[in-house]
């Protein structure tokens, strides 16, 4: 069992094959055809988490409703498919504020993908809740594919499937450098009522070797549980992720630059982190007072400590990168200005103000990382907001593509940094919006009429689906990489946006059917994407 991120934990798990790899189950599969791009650095695809896909299961999965929107991707000549961070979620459904940097999201497993492996059974599935097949419900969810898992769990103890079991044991084996404290984790804070570590008993807060193997020997089949749906999510998600590769598709993830307070990684991670001697933060994350808010914004998560980070090479990050890209081909990075420099604010402060900046690691850790992988970094740099051209100068020493948000540009009429016909480098990821945003079509109803106006006249078009007008703007951009959330091709309103920073409740839940995904559009967007060489 590990205690903490070693130096041959860093070894083996950057020299090991992808994690999760499964072998063939001997179904015949279809032949599939790559599509040969004519244009390879102008690359386009679609923003959608697979939460929101159809699924008679409550949320969207990795089953089949993962499948038909690959085979979407490859009818439309899509390219890219962008996900939110496929880790568990946290407080308030926000895969943005996880308890794991390194774990999967296990609700979006998939149980018809168990009962084909004999985990379930019809008679299981039988009495399938009428949920509602536009939201995800994410309490009752929980709860009703709990009961499925446990389930399915009791029947991986006694499957006559020996390369399934064997199958796992190589998962964990690979997977320990985080899966045993992630694990052990979960266990504790079921064990504890689901508290925040910070309200466990003292000596489970900061844990011993010895009480840890004592809570390991107490907990076995409980962190065993943990351990079965993190091979089931990687299972499933491997699949899935081959078949998109067998398209010719490439995926997009996403990681937030900090870490959820109640976090394994903040718990078994200590001195990584800025904290007392107790586990509570000394400075937590923010942004400072700007145009959007007098008083700023306080995220409240616990800030790096660098030097301690730097002082043990990067491990963790080093780590972190590694386990993504075994996930993904892209790795999005959240608040990219923070790693140049970041608002640091006292913990206890009611509000952003009384912050200041404070230097990150800057160059330090993407060269470490460079250097660990042993290749060019993927990364995405989420670069919005108000930048400095120090954060400018760390993005392009990496190569890294930043983001271009159209939305952005069409609502400031001052604003040329997010207009497509002001882009001057391709290497950037053009938008129509992000998860973040309204869907273009809500957002474009509350826009002033001198806003309406320039928008119509750029599309040529009366406005009813301004949204595709968006999608065509970003195609025609010299971006060599042009992304759009699933609302905007079916020109959804304000009521399907993903999230609306700054509320607590009623996010993250967006879903879509099958049949809301209608042959015009297929054909509009192979035709929109063809029309600008992006195919």
């Amino acid at each position: 069992m590990s205690e903490g991120i070693t130096k041959e934990a860093v070894s083996e798990a950057v020299s090991a094959p992808a994690a999760g790899a499964v072998p063939e189950t001997g179904k015949e599969k279809e032949e599939k055809k790559v599509r040969k791009k004519q244009h390879p650095d102008r690359m386009s695809g679609i923003l959608v988490h697979p939460t929101s896909f159809p699924s008679p299961y409550g949320i969207g999965d990795l089953g089949k409703g993962a499948f038909d929107f690959i085979d979407f991707l490859y009818e439309t000549a899509q390219s890219l498919w962008q996900v939110l961070p496929l880790g568990p979620t946290g407080y308030g459904d926000s895969p943005y504020q996880g308890p794991s940097a390194f774990a999967g999201q296990t609700l979006i497993i998939s149980p018809d993908e168990l009962k084909k492996i004999g985990l379930l059974t019809d008679e299981d599935l039988k009495d399938i809740p009428k949920w509602n097949n536009r939201r995800v419900d994410y309490g009752a969810v929980i709860q009703y594919k709990e009961k499925l898992f446990r389930i399915a769990f009791g029947r991986f103890h006694h499957t006559p499937d020996a390369g399934l079991l064997d199958d796992f044991d190589a998962f964990c084996d690979t997977q320990q450098y985080w899966l045993d404290d992630y694990c052990l984790f979960m266990a504790l804070k079921k064990e504890n009522g689901g508290k925040c570590w910070l309200d466990w008993d003292k000596k489970f807060r900061s844990p011993t070797p010895a009480v840890k193997k004592e809570c390991r020997k107490r907990l076995a089949d409980e962190i065993e549980y943990y351990a079965f749906l993190q091979f089931m999510f990687e299972r499933q998600w491997v699949n899935v992720r081959e078949y998109a590769h067998e398209y010719g598709i490439k995926i997009i993830g996403d990681a937030p630059i900090f870490m959820s307070l109640d976090s394994c990684d903040v718990w078994a991670n200590k001195k990584y982190f800025q904290l007392d001697s107790t586990g509570h933060p000394l400075n937590v994350a923010g942004v400072p007072p700007d145009y959007f808010s007098a008083t700023g914004q306080l995220w409240g998560n616990p800030l790096y400590d660098w030097d301690a980070q730097k002082e043990d090479g990067y491990k963790w990050w080093i780590l972190r990168v590694k386990r993504q890209l075994e996930l993904v081909d892209y790795l999005r990075i959240d608040h990219f200005r923070g790693f140049d420099a970041y608002w640091s604010v006292p913990a206890g402060e009611e509000t952003a103000i009384n912050g200041q900046w404070v230097d990150g690691p800057q160059q330090d850790l993407f060269l470490a990382l460079q250097k660990a992988l042993g290749r060019d970094l993927p990364i995405f740099a989420e670069d919005l907001g108000v930048i400095t051209p120090e954060v400018e100068q760390l993005r392009d020493m990496f190569g890294f593509p930043g983001m271009k948000v159209l939305q952005f540009g069409f609502g400031d009429m001052n604003d040329t940094t997010y207009i497509p016909h002001f882009y001057t480098t391709p290497n950037c990821i053009c938008y129509t919006g992000t998860h973040d945003n309204d869907t273009t079509m809500g957002w474009y109803e509350k826009q002033p009429e001198i806003v309406k106006d320039r928008i119509r006249c750029m599309g040529n078009t009366g406005g009813d689906r301004i949204s595709w007008d968006f999608i065509r703007f970003a195609f025609a951009s010299i971006a060599k990489y042009a992304i759009f959330p699933m609302q905007d091709l079916m020109y959804l309103g304000n009521e399907d946006r993903m999230n609306t920073p700054g509320v607590a409740a009623a996010n993250w839940c967006f879903r879509y059917t099958k049949d809301m995904l209608s042959e015009e559009d297929a054909k509009w967007l192979r035709k929109t994407t063809e029309l600008y060489d992006r195919d």
